[in-house]
Parts: C-alpha cells; sequence; structure tokens
C-alpha cells in the first residue's frame, strides 16, 4: 500500500503510469475472484483506496 505522502512526490506522468498500473491490477483482481481464484480478497480494497490517492493527487496538482 502506497502513502499519501510518496504519492504526492510523484511527478504528473508517474501518477498517470501508476494509475493505469492500479487500474489494470484491479481489473485482474475482479477476474479472479469470477473464477474463484483471489487469494487475498482485501487486496482489492487496498487497490481502489491506492487508486483514490493516486486521483486525489493529479487533482490537487492540477488545481494548485
Amino acid at each position: 500500500m502506497a502513502k499519501a505522502k510518496d504519492i504526492r512526490e510523484l511527478s504528473a506522468d508517474e501518477l498517470q503510469l501508476r494509475l493505469r498500473e492500479l487500474k489494470q491490477e484491479a481489473l485482474n483482481l475482479r477476474l479472479q475472484k469470477a473464477v474463484g481464484q483471489l487469494e487475498n480478497p482485501a487486496r482489492i480494497q487496498q487497490v481502489r483506496r491506492d487508486t483514490a490517492r493516486v486521483l486525489t493527487a493529479m487533482n490537487a496538482a492540477k488545481s494548485a
């Protein structure tokens, strides 16, 4: 899980890349859940929260 402080220090391009990676991971986790192969259900919530942190940092950077 990424800390908000670490995420705020990333550049805009790095945030975009991190967001793309998190969305891909979320998709993979949903597919694993659908077929019953999900090993760590808590990871879904972690990925959702990390995605929200990245989006928040991106929006803060736009308004600043």
